[in-house]
Protein backbone atom coordinates (compact mmCIF):
# COMPACT_ATOMS: atom_id res chain seq x y z
CA UNK A 1 0.00 0.00 0.00
CA UNK A 2 1.38 3.40 -0.95
CA UNK A 3 0.92 6.60 0.98
CA UNK A 4 2.05 10.20 0.95
CA UNK A 5 1.91 10.91 4.65
CA UNK A 6 4.41 13.54 5.68
CA UNK A 7 6.14 14.26 8.96
CA UNK A 8 4.22 17.48 9.40
CA UNK A 9 1.31 15.78 11.19
CA UNK A 10 -2.34 15.52 10.38
CA UNK A 11 -3.23 19.12 11.30
CA UNK A 12 -1.34 20.89 8.51
CA UNK A 13 -2.50 18.24 6.03
CA UNK A 14 -6.13 18.83 6.97
CA UNK A 15 -5.64 22.58 6.76
CA UNK A 16 -4.21 22.28 3.23
CA UNK A 17 -7.16 20.16 2.13
CA UNK A 18 -9.58 22.67 3.67
CA UNK A 19 -7.87 25.58 1.95
CA UNK A 20 -7.82 23.68 -1.33
CA UNK A 21 -11.60 23.24 -1.03
CA UNK A 22 -11.99 26.92 -0.06
CA UNK A 23 -13.93 26.10 3.11
CA UNK A 24 -13.65 28.11 6.33
CA UNK A 25 -12.91 26.49 9.66
CA UNK A 26 -16.39 27.35 10.86
CA UNK A 27 -18.10 25.84 7.83
CA UNK A 28 -16.06 22.64 8.04
CA UNK A 29 -16.67 22.35 11.77
CA UNK A 30 -20.42 22.66 11.24
CA UNK A 31 -20.34 20.03 8.50
CA UNK A 32 -18.38 17.66 10.72
CA UNK A 33 -20.43 18.25 13.87
CA UNK A 34 -17.54 19.85 15.72
CA UNK A 35 -16.53 23.37 16.75
CA UNK A 36 -14.30 25.89 15.01
CA UNK A 37 -12.20 26.06 18.19
CA UNK A 38 -11.54 22.31 18.21
CA UNK A 39 -10.78 22.30 14.48
CA UNK A 40 -8.34 25.17 14.99
CA UNK A 41 -6.59 23.16 17.71
CA UNK A 42 -6.40 20.14 15.39
CA UNK A 43 -4.93 22.15 12.51
CA UNK A 44 -2.29 23.76 14.74
CA UNK A 45 -1.34 20.48 16.39
CA UNK A 46 -2.66 21.44 19.84
CA UNK A 47 -5.24 18.62 19.74
CA UNK A 48 -5.07 15.15 18.30
CA UNK A 49 -8.25 14.20 16.43
CA UNK A 50 -9.83 10.82 16.97
CA UNK A 51 -9.75 8.31 14.14
CA UNK A 52 -13.46 8.89 13.61
CA UNK A 53 -12.92 12.66 13.40
CA UNK A 54 -10.15 12.27 10.83
CA UNK A 55 -12.41 10.18 8.64
CA UNK A 56 -15.36 12.52 9.14
CA UNK A 57 -13.31 15.58 8.19
CA UNK A 58 -11.85 13.76 5.20
CA UNK A 59 -15.32 12.84 3.99
CA UNK A 60 -16.62 16.40 4.38
CA UNK A 61 -13.59 17.67 2.46
CA UNK A 62 -14.06 15.06 -0.28
CA UNK A 63 -10.51 13.82 0.22
CA UNK A 64 -9.69 10.92 -2.16
CA UNK A 65 -9.67 7.51 -0.50
CA UNK A 66 -5.92 7.06 -1.03
CA UNK A 67 -5.26 10.35 0.76
CA UNK A 68 -7.55 9.38 3.64
CA UNK A 69 -5.08 6.62 4.45
CA UNK A 70 -2.32 9.23 4.43
CA UNK A 71 -4.28 11.39 6.88
CA UNK A 72 -4.83 8.44 9.20
CA UNK A 73 -1.14 7.58 9.14
CA UNK A 74 -0.20 11.19 9.86
CA UNK A 75 -2.56 11.13 12.85
CA UNK A 76 -0.96 7.94 14.18
CA UNK A 77 -3.67 5.49 13.11
CA UNK A 78 -3.55 2.46 10.86
CA UNK A 79 -4.78 2.85 7.28
CA UNK A 80 -8.46 2.04 6.96
CA UNK A 81 -8.73 1.40 3.22
CA UNK A 82 -7.08 -1.51 1.46
CA UNK A 83 -5.50 -1.31 -1.98
CA UNK A 84 -6.22 -4.61 -3.69
CA UNK A 85 -4.93 -5.50 -7.15
CA UNK A 86 -7.78 -5.85 -9.61
CA UNK A 87 -6.61 -9.35 -10.59
CA UNK A 88 -6.77 -10.52 -6.96
CA UNK A 89 -9.33 -13.34 -6.47
CA UNK A 90 -11.19 -11.21 -3.92
CA UNK A 91 -11.91 -8.66 -6.67
CA UNK A 92 -13.71 -11.17 -8.89
CA UNK A 93 -17.12 -9.61 -8.20
CA UNK A 94 -15.82 -6.18 -9.29
CA UNK A 95 -14.24 -7.56 -12.47
CA UNK A 96 -17.39 -9.48 -13.38
CA UNK A 97 -19.58 -6.42 -12.82
CA UNK A 98 -17.35 -4.29 -15.05
CA UNK A 99 -17.27 -6.94 -17.77
CA UNK A 100 -21.07 -7.24 -17.75
CA UNK A 101 -21.43 -3.48 -18.00
CA UNK A 102 -18.99 -3.23 -20.91
CA UNK A 103 -20.62 -6.10 -22.81
CA UNK A 104 -24.09 -4.74 -22.16
CA UNK A 105 -23.14 -1.38 -23.64
CA UNK A 106 -22.04 -2.87 -26.97
CA UNK A 107 -21.98 -1.97 -29.78
CA UNK A 108 -21.36 1.47 -28.29
CA UNK A 109 -17.84 2.16 -26.97
CA UNK A 110 -17.10 1.88 -23.26
CA UNK A 111 -13.94 1.53 -21.20
CA UNK A 112 -12.62 1.43 -17.64
CA UNK A 113 -9.52 3.33 -16.52
CA UNK A 114 -7.66 3.68 -13.24
CA UNK A 115 -6.54 6.85 -11.50
CA UNK A 116 -3.72 7.47 -13.99
CA UNK A 117 -5.91 6.90 -17.07
CA UNK A 118 -4.41 3.47 -17.65
CA UNK A 119 -6.79 1.19 -19.53
CA UNK A 120 -8.22 -1.54 -17.31
CA UNK A 121 -10.87 -2.97 -19.65
CA UNK A 122 -12.75 -2.06 -22.81
CA UNK A 123 -15.42 -3.46 -25.09
CA UNK A 124 -15.54 -4.13 -28.83
CA UNK A 125 -17.04 -0.72 -29.54
CA UNK A 126 -13.92 1.01 -28.29
CA UNK A 127 -11.74 -1.45 -30.17
CA UNK A 128 -13.54 -0.55 -33.39
CA UNK A 129 -13.00 3.20 -33.19
CA UNK A 130 -9.40 2.73 -32.02
CA UNK A 131 -8.47 0.68 -35.07
CA UNK A 132 -5.35 2.01 -36.73
CA UNK A 133 -3.61 3.17 -33.54
CA UNK A 134 0.06 2.08 -33.86
CA UNK A 135 1.26 -0.86 -31.82
CA UNK A 136 3.74 1.13 -29.73
CA UNK A 137 0.81 3.01 -28.14
CA UNK A 138 -1.07 -0.22 -27.41
CA UNK A 139 1.67 -2.07 -25.51
CA UNK A 140 0.39 -2.64 -21.94
CA UNK A 141 -0.03 -0.72 -19.79
CA UNK A 142 -2.05 1.30 -22.29
CA UNK A 143 -2.59 4.92 -21.34
CA UNK A 144 -5.79 6.29 -22.83
CA UNK A 145 -4.66 9.92 -22.77
CA UNK A 146 -1.59 9.04 -24.82
CA UNK A 147 -3.65 6.97 -27.27
CA UNK A 148 -6.03 9.86 -27.92
CA UNK A 149 -3.63 12.81 -27.86
CA UNK A 150 -0.48 11.39 -29.44
CA UNK A 151 -0.18 12.68 -33.04
CA UNK A 152 0.36 9.09 -34.22
CA UNK A 153 -2.61 7.81 -32.23
CA UNK A 154 -6.29 8.57 -32.62
CA UNK A 155 -5.67 12.32 -32.67
CA UNK A 156 -5.47 12.47 -36.44
CA UNK A 157 -9.01 11.10 -36.77
CA UNK A 158 -10.63 13.34 -34.14
CA UNK A 159 -12.40 16.00 -36.21
CA UNK A 160 -12.75 18.47 -33.34
CA UNK A 161 -9.28 17.69 -31.99
CA UNK A 162 -8.42 21.07 -30.49
CA UNK A 163 -11.68 21.20 -28.55
CA UNK A 164 -11.40 17.61 -27.38
CA UNK A 165 -7.74 18.09 -26.40
CA UNK A 166 -8.69 21.14 -24.32
CA UNK A 167 -11.44 19.11 -22.65
CA UNK A 168 -9.07 16.24 -21.76
CA UNK A 169 -6.36 18.55 -20.44
CA UNK A 170 -8.93 20.38 -18.33
CA UNK A 171 -10.13 17.05 -16.96
CA UNK A 172 -6.57 16.17 -15.97
CA UNK A 173 -6.02 19.58 -14.36
CA UNK A 174 -9.09 19.02 -12.18
CA UNK A 175 -7.80 15.58 -11.21
CA UNK A 176 -4.42 17.03 -10.25
CA UNK A 177 -6.10 19.70 -8.10
CA UNK A 178 -8.31 17.09 -6.42
CA UNK A 179 -5.90 14.20 -5.94
CA UNK A 180 -2.41 15.80 -5.80
CA UNK A 181 -1.24 12.94 -8.03
CA UNK A 182 2.39 13.21 -9.14
CA UNK A 183 1.79 10.49 -11.74
CA UNK A 184 -1.10 12.40 -13.31
CA UNK A 185 0.91 15.62 -13.25
CA UNK A 186 3.78 13.93 -15.11
CA UNK A 187 1.31 12.48 -17.62
CA UNK A 188 -0.27 15.90 -18.11
CA UNK A 189 3.10 17.50 -18.82
CA UNK A 190 3.90 14.80 -21.37
CA UNK A 191 0.65 14.85 -23.34
CA UNK A 192 0.29 18.64 -23.18
CA UNK A 193 3.61 18.86 -25.02
CA UNK A 194 2.48 16.63 -27.89
CA UNK A 195 2.26 18.55 -31.17
CA UNK A 196 -1.15 18.51 -32.86
CA UNK A 197 -1.52 16.00 -35.69
CA UNK A 198 -1.05 17.27 -39.19
CA UNK A 199 -4.26 18.88 -40.42
CA UNK A 200 -5.79 19.21 -36.95
CA UNK A 201 -8.95 21.30 -37.05
CA UNK A 202 -8.81 24.98 -36.27
CA UNK A 203 -12.53 25.27 -35.62
CA UNK A 204 -13.50 26.89 -32.38
CA UNK A 205 -17.28 26.73 -32.47
CA UNK A 206 -19.39 23.75 -33.43
CA UNK A 207 -16.53 21.32 -33.97
CA UNK A 208 -17.87 20.19 -37.35
CA UNK A 209 -15.38 18.48 -39.62
CA UNK A 210 -15.06 17.92 -43.32
CA UNK A 211 -17.04 15.01 -44.62
CA UNK A 212 -19.60 15.07 -41.86
CA UNK A 213 -22.46 16.02 -44.14
CA UNK A 214 -25.25 18.48 -43.49
CA UNK A 215 -27.01 16.25 -40.97
CA UNK A 216 -23.76 15.67 -39.07
CA UNK A 217 -22.92 19.36 -39.07
CA UNK A 218 -26.39 20.24 -37.78
CA UNK A 219 -26.17 17.60 -35.04
CA UNK A 220 -22.73 18.83 -33.98
CA UNK A 221 -23.96 22.41 -33.83
CA UNK A 222 -26.98 21.43 -31.73
CA UNK A 223 -24.89 19.33 -29.33
CA UNK A 224 -22.40 22.13 -28.93
CA UNK A 225 -25.10 24.17 -27.23
CA UNK A 226 -25.14 21.88 -24.17
CA UNK A 227 -22.30 19.33 -24.34
CA UNK A 228 -19.05 18.89 -26.22
CA UNK A 229 -19.29 15.92 -28.58
CA UNK A 230 -16.43 13.69 -29.65
CA UNK A 231 -16.33 13.54 -33.44
CA UNK A 232 -14.04 10.84 -34.76
CA UNK A 233 -13.63 9.39 -38.23
CA UNK A 234 -13.78 5.66 -38.91
CA UNK A 235 -13.99 4.01 -42.30
CA UNK A 236 -14.88 7.26 -44.03
CA UNK A 237 -17.74 7.96 -41.60
CA UNK A 238 -17.64 10.70 -38.97
CA UNK A 239 -19.02 9.24 -35.75
CA UNK A 240 -20.41 11.61 -33.11
CA UNK A 241 -20.59 10.72 -29.42
CA UNK A 242 -21.49 12.19 -26.07
CA UNK A 243 -19.44 10.77 -23.21
CA UNK A 244 -20.22 10.22 -19.54
CA UNK A 245 -18.02 9.08 -16.65
CA UNK A 246 -19.19 6.97 -13.70
CA UNK A 247 -17.47 5.90 -10.49
CA UNK A 248 -18.36 3.56 -7.62
CA UNK A 249 -20.36 4.97 -4.71
CA UNK A 250 -18.78 4.84 -1.23
CA UNK A 251 -15.79 2.65 -2.20
CA UNK A 252 -13.87 1.00 0.63
CA UNK A 253 -10.80 0.08 -1.42
CA UNK A 254 -8.30 2.45 -3.06
CA UNK A 255 -8.26 0.53 -6.32
CA UNK A 256 -12.05 0.57 -6.65
CA UNK A 257 -12.21 4.23 -5.65
CA UNK A 258 -9.90 5.20 -8.51
CA UNK A 259 -11.72 3.27 -11.24
CA UNK A 260 -13.73 5.30 -13.74
CA UNK A 261 -16.14 3.94 -16.35
CA UNK A 262 -16.47 6.07 -19.48
CA UNK A 263 -19.26 5.37 -21.94
CA UNK A 264 -19.84 6.93 -25.34
CA UNK A 265 -23.43 7.41 -26.42
CA UNK A 266 -24.16 7.85 -30.14
CA UNK A 267 -25.28 11.42 -30.65
CA UNK A 268 -27.00 10.92 -33.99
CA UNK A 269 -28.84 8.11 -35.80
CA UNK A 270 -26.06 7.68 -38.35
CA UNK A 271 -23.51 6.84 -35.64
CA UNK A 272 -25.83 4.35 -33.96
CA UNK A 273 -26.62 2.69 -37.30
CA UNK A 274 -22.95 2.47 -38.23
CA UNK A 275 -22.01 0.78 -34.95
CA UNK A 276 -24.94 -1.61 -35.09
CA UNK A 277 -23.94 -2.61 -38.60
CA UNK A 278 -20.29 -3.09 -37.69
CA UNK A 279 -20.72 -4.89 -34.36
CA UNK A 280 -24.42 -5.59 -33.85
Amino acid sequence: MTSRASGTGVGPLLRRWRERRRISQLELALRAGSSARHLSFVETGRARPSEEMVLRLAERLDVPVRERNALLLAAGYAPRFTETALDDPSMAVVREALERLLRGYEPYPALVVDGTYTLVAANRGLGLIMEGVPEHLLVPPVNTMKVVLHPEGAAGRVRNFRQWRAHLLDQMERRIALDRSDAVRALYEEVAAYPPPEGADDSGGDGAGAGAGEDGDAAAFALGNFALPLRIEHGGQVLTFLSSISTFNTPMDVTVAELAIETFLPADPATAKYLMSALG
